[in-house]
Parts: C-alpha cells; structure tokens; sequence
C-alpha cells in the first residue's frame, strides 16, 4: 500500500504484508513456508540497533543522518499521531539485493479481479510474496502455465503486522525522507489495526495516517506542507489507471468469445496508452515517471496494486475531522467501523466519503 512528496515512480506502491498466518501458513507448501521462514529469520539475525549503530564511529555518516532523522520520526509517531510505541523501526538491516521480497500478483486472463491468496492471521490479499527473486519468477512461470495474467513487483518495505519488530531495511533508504517517514507512520498504523480480509479499508486507513501525519511532522519540523504536484500526477495517473481497469470489466462482463476479448483487451490497452500521452502532454509536458511504466506489457495483474491506497481516503478524512482532528479519537471511530460486518462498513464510508467531497465542491 502509497500524499507522498517523493518524486521518485511510488505506483503501485509495494509493501509486502507477511503477519504470522503467512509463516505458518499450514494451506501452502512446505517450500513456500520453508522460503517464508528463512527470509524473516535472515532479517532478525541481520538486524541491528539503530541506537547502536548511531554510537558507532564506523558507521557511514549519510546513513547515520538518515537513521536519526528516522528515529526521530519514529518518536512522533508515537509521542504524538498515538501510533504503537514498540521496537518496529528501531532496527536496521542492510541487504544484500535491491528488495526485500518480491510480490507476484494474477488475475485469470479476462478478469480484472485478483487471484486470492489467503492466509490465517491477514486474510486475503491480492499477492505472494517471496524473498527470492528465483523463487517469485519460478511461481510466477507456474500461474502464466496455467493461463493466468501475471505481474511481479518488487517490495522495498515488508510488514509482518506487529508479530516481530520490523526493521528499516537499506532498500527503504532509496526513498526521499518524506517517503521513509511516512512509511513507517503507514506500517504502524496496520500494526494498531487491520481488518482481515478488507484490503481497501486497511490501506486507505494507513494512508490517510501516513498522509496527514507526515503534514503534521513536516510541520513540527517549520517546514511547507508535502509537494502537491507530484500528489496531483499521482492520483491523475491512477484515475486513468482505474479508467482502463473499468473498461476492461465491462468487456470481460460482456460475454463475447475468447477472441473477440483478447482484440478488445489489446484495443483497451492501445487507447489507454494514447488517453495517458495526451494527458501527459496536455496537464504536465515536463514530468516523464510514468512513461517507462506505461511503455512496458500491461496486463490485468499489473493493474491490481492500483487505487488499494485511495479508496476510501474521503471517509477517513472526514472521520478524522469529525474527531476534532485528535488521532485517538479518530481511532476509536475507526475501530467502530471495523467492527462491522463489510457491506454495512462499506455503506458507511461510501456516505462519509459522499459528504465529504460535497462540502469539498461548496468550498469554504
């Protein structure tokens, strides 16, 4: 799950939930839980005390600043956005690839809905995740075997919900400092609550946290709010994104033949590329993140990491002012509302959201 104001390529944003049910799943393989097992032990062995390391004169000084100003966000976390006050974030691991885990995601070839993977503890989420390339590449080729669209994205950041202290991870230090900061707000917010099996609640949640969280600490420090041009090319690309999704749903829905919905498919696809180059051109000629993305295959998988983070952005915003903008407060109607069966909790934020962008629309 990714306002951001890093201007790096942050979509799909990719974070790899692992929680205790993914290591002991008892429904997968004995390879995968041996892989899964492996990965988390390597990075607990691996892990050392950023307190440590800052005491430590052999430690490079660019990675000691990052560490510190990460510390630092870690203790507003909890002294003032109320977020879990625990070891998660307090470590540091250095890797020795560029991810930490690679996710693979399907969806059969003419669907826009995900292949599930489900597990005991976090429910069912849109991918696997794998911390060897290999071994993700191997799963995927066995899900492309079969007919299935297939996508492979590499994860920066890995949760494992609370279970054991995640650490930052040298892969999450590419990122600007904004985007690790906000990280760390995102992840320890799952860790104060997810809701099994709503990946939209559980995400957009996380995301209005990390959003007006990282406005907050930004503003703790005298600094402007987070860039929103970059937020602006973000949400306009993933509109688009959503656009092609929808479109593609309503041909799969249509019941023609296999081969007039691969034709569809592909026309789908080519008009897409065509709206995003006149967007492109016509809202912001000089930002280019997208156009690698949008250049390489597309397909039905590598869209599923798409609008998880927005959804339900609206009701929490407006949750959170209906809390007097104090974060317990929030939580506690946030809790309320996991509490509900989803089709009554979806009902709620669909009416949250729907009033919040009608007062929007009056503006002031």
């Amino acid at each position: 799950m990714p306002g951001f104001a890093s201007p790096r390529l942050r979509i799909p944003r990719l974070i790899a939930i692992a929680a205790m049910g993914l290591l002991l799943c008892a429904c997968g393989s004995l390879r995968y839980y041996a892989q899964a097992a492996h990965g988390q032990g390597k990075l607990i062995v691996h892990r050392r005390a950023v307190s440590k390391l800052l005491r430590d004169p052999a430690t490079d000084p660019q990675l000691a600043a990052r560490l510190r100003q990460a510390q630092q966000a870690r203790r507003f976390a909890s002294q003032r956005l109320a977020l879990p006050d625990n070891r998660s974030y307090t470590g540091y691991v250095a890797l020795d690839r560029p991810y930490v885990v690679w996710n693979v995601f399907a969806a059969p070839r003419y669907s826009v809905q995900a292949v599930p993977q489900c597990f005991p503890i976090a429910g069912c989420v849109a991918y696997r995740g794998w911390f060897s390339q290999a071994a993700a590449k191997k799963h995927a080729a066995r899900l492309l075997a079969r007919g299935d669209d297939v996508w492979i994205g590499g994860v920066p950041a890995y949760s494992t919900l609370g279970w054991f202290a995640d650490p930052i991870l040298s892969s999450m230090l590419r990122w600007d400092d904004d985007e690790l900061d906000g990280t760390i707000f995102h992840e320890l917010a799952h860790q104060l609550l997810y809701v099994k099996g709503d990946t939209a609640f559980n995400e957009s949640f996380a995301n209005f946290v990390q959003t007006e969280g990282l406005r907050e600490w930004r503003q703790s420090r005298g600094l402007p709010p987070p860039d929103q041009r970059a937020r602006a090319v973000d949400e306009g690309f993933t509109r688009l994104v959503l656009d092609l999704r929808t479109r593609l749903a309503r041909l799969y829905a249509s019941g023609a033949d296999a081969a007039a919905m691969e034709a569809g498919k592909q026309r789908e696809i080519a008009a897409f590329r065509l709206r995003y180059a006149q967007w492109r051109e016509r809202e912001w000629p000089d930002d280019h993140r997208y156009d690698a993305w949008v250049a390489q295959p597309i397909n039905n998988a590598r869209l599923l990491p798409f609008g998880l983070y927005e959804r339900w952005m609206p009701a929490f915003a407006a949750l959170f002012d209906q809390a007097g903008a104090q974060w317990p407060a929030f939580y506690a109607s946030v809790r309320a509302l996991a509490r509900e069966p989803k089709a009554q909790r979806e009902q709620a934020l669909q009416a949250l959201g729907d009033a919040r962008q009608v007062e929007a629309a009056a503006g002031p």
